[in-house]
């Protein structure tokens, strides 16, 4: 059973969050690169003069068990699934405003000097 709000709590900002949380779907975490390498052969554009470097290659990084996992994806997939990284990073936003909005009432509630 949630704990009920304290008297004045700002109930439209908490209700717009909780709102916009639950319009999400599917999230993916970690983060997003396009890479571009060199190869090891003396004779190819990557070692050109200006250099033309492989790629682009799009990495998906993200932590798993305490372990940086990275996984190669192509542009299909990419385009698949950036939905759903906009989603995890739209996601971490809205939990972050939750947790100013939540410390300012807790700290409205009981008098609580904010601390910075």
């Amino acid at each position: 059973m949630p704990t009920p709000p304290p008297p004045h709590a700002p109930t439209e900002a908490l209700e717009r969050l909780t709102a916009e949380i639950a319009q999400i779907g599917y999230v993916l975490p970690g983060s997003i690169v396009e890479r571009y390498n060199r190869c090891g052969k003396q004779v190819c554009r990557c070692k050109a003069d200006p250099p033309q470097p492989h790629g682009p290659y799009i990495q998906w990084t993200r932590k798993v068990a305490g372990k940086t996992v990275t996984r190669n994806l192509d542009q299909r997939q990419y385009q698949r699934y950036k939905p759903w990284f906009d989603n995890a990073r739209r996601l971490r936003d809205l939990l972050t405003e939750l947790e100013a909005l939540s410390l300012r009432t807790a700290e409205d509630a009981e008098g609580w000097e904010p601390k910075t």
